[in-house]
């Protein structure tokens, strides 16, 4: 069984789209339970993808080649 080896180019975008995908799963958990600690951790998530995908085009335009 050959498995696909990820490398650091493939695997940041991933962990960006799933860090969103994550926070918005907890804010909906939270707004359906009524949970604002869901809420909160659905938020804090939000911030650190906003904040991880700025940096991520940032040293991306940084790193690329012309």
């Amino acid at each position: 069984m050959d498995v696909k080896k990820i490398n650091r180019e493939q695997l940041v975008p991933i962990l960006v789209v799933f860090e969103l995908v994550l926070s918005v799963i907890f804010i909906f958990v939270g707004y359906l339970t009524g949970n604002i600690y869901f809420r909160g951790v659905g938020i804090g998530l939000l911030i650190a993808w906003v904040t991880g995908a700025i940096a991520y085009y940032v040293v991306g335009k940084r790193t690329a080649k012309p």
